[in-house]
């Protein structure tokens, strides 16, 4: 099932119509901060792991692949690449925003979940303020899908 198919809120949701997509069900997210315009919850484990995704109405897999998703990860994972890894958890906390899968952009380390929590507000305002090169993550350029977060986010290389 694609991204398109699943109920998605539009960039006209405010702060109290937040929802978490959890699997296929929605619960409405009460222990986060306020996220800039465009970044959405994708998941929130209690007192774990939150996934936010920049605008799913837009880079939604039918005009770019699904992997294009701009992603925040706030975890306490291992941040070692291998296989399991990331379910290990350590003393801190992390912030990474992804472009892709393998793409990533920025990583900040925090003392504690809470921190973790602000940092990825300030990554997310960051991110929508054109603040982050984002082109400069990249050996092989996407070109279209620069062009589109050039149009999405705040300045423009």
């Amino acid at each position: 099932m694609s991204i398109r198919q699943k109920s998605l809120p539009t960039d006209r949701s405010t702060a109290s119509e937040r929802e978490v997509f959890v699997g296929w069900r929605r619960t409405t997210a009460m222990s986060l901060p306020e996220f800039p315009p465009g970044w959405r919850v994708w998941n929130e484990e209690p007192e774990g792991r939150v996934i936010l995704a920049y605008r799913p109405d837009v880079f939604d897999s039918d005009a770019f692949p699904a992997a294009c998703l701009p992603t925040i990860y706030v975890t306490n994972g291992s941040s070692q690449r291998r296989p399991g890894a990331g379910s290990v958890q350590t003393d801190h906390w992390q912030v990474k925003l992804f472009l892709e899968p393998e793409i990533e952009a920025t990583t900040t380390r925090y003392d504690d979940r809470a921190a973790a929590l602000n940092g990825a507000v300030e990554t997310a305002h960051q991110f929508v303020d054109g603040e982050i090169a984002y082109r400069d993550c990249y050996q092989i350029p996407r070109e279209t899908y620069f062009e589109k977060l050039d149009e999405l986010v705040g300045s423009h290389d």
